[in-house]
């Protein structure tokens, strides 16, 4: 691989990841549009180095909210040994009882249809009617709850959501966002949660997929991009959607998916 593939790819991840637009569809869409599929080297180079993007932008969630990650975990230690109760301990045992199903579920539909769903004309297909739903959702949703009034049952289908997220093209920060939304939860506290949501899963596949990784100077220079975009892209995502909506991010997501149809129509 070389270090111009890494960087363009760190970008596009540090951006994708966190906006509700498919991280996933976007680093299978791009080389194959480039005509870097057609390499083997870069094939095989590629094998794990999508995982280590996302461990670029784990970090950027880590570092972001490292105060919050230190409260919750506080918190919810407290809560199990000194039972001590606080929105953060609370927080903190929503975040753990929401992660385990999604990421169950989402494991094993990724290990036996991963090949299958990665198809272009799929993953349009994703982005085009996630996008929709998006849109709509968020236009007829009604914000009565904020990130530290959120119920168990809200986080916990939040959580179960971000099975869909093996499917390219549908988001895991999109289908969380949406579907907190649907719930009621505000636009900012819907983006918050599903940053930290995404945290535990993220985690567990770079230490999963670990020994795919092919260390070398693309490989550091991919995660370091896609770290400092991810910093940037979180904090501008959670001071937009302070009074912005996701009517952008959707109709993106349509247009996206309309063009590489279209490539595919062409025999591209």
């Amino acid at each position: 691989m070389e270090i111009y593939q890494a960087i363009i790819l760190g970008i596009i991840q540090g951006l994708t990841e966190l906006l509700p637009i498919s991280s996933s569809a976007h680093l299978t869409i791009l080389p194959w549009l480039f005509g870097w599929t057609n390499h083997i080297a870069f094939n095989e180079a590629f094998q794990g180095f999508d995982v280590a993007l996302h461990f670029g932008t784990l970090l950027a969630i880590g570092l972001y909210f490292f105060k919050d990650w230190l409260r919750l975990i506080k918190g919810g230690f407290e809560q199990v040994v000194q039972k001590k109760k606080s929105v953060e301990g609370r927080m903190f045992w929503y975040i753990v009882l929401a992660t385990i199903p999604g990421g169950i579920i989402g494991f094993i539909l990724d290990k036996f249809l991963e090949d299958a769903l990665t198809k272009p004309l799929i993953i349009a297909i994703a982005l085009i009617i996630m996008g929709i739903i998006l849109y709509i959702v968020d236009k007829k949703a009604k914000s009565v709850t904020d990130y530290e009034h959120m119920t168990l049952k809200q986080t916990f289908l939040i959580g179960l959501s971000q099975a869909l997220a093996f499917i390219p093209g549908v988001s895991r920060s999109g289908v969380t966002m949406t579907t907190a939304r649907i719930m009621g939860v505000e636009r900012e506290s819907a983006a918050r949660y599903s940053f930290m949501l995404s945290a535990p899963i993220v985690l567990a596949a770079t230490v999963f997929k670990a020994k795919d990784f092919v260390f070398g100077l693309p490989f550091f220079i991919g995660v370091f991009t896609s770290f400092i975009v991810g910093v940037f892209v979180i904090q501008f995502l959670l001071n937009y959607l302070k009074k912005g909506s996701f009517k952008g991010f959707a109709i993106y997501r349509v247009i996206l998916g309309l063009i590489i149809i279209g490539f595919v129509i062409a025999g591209w």
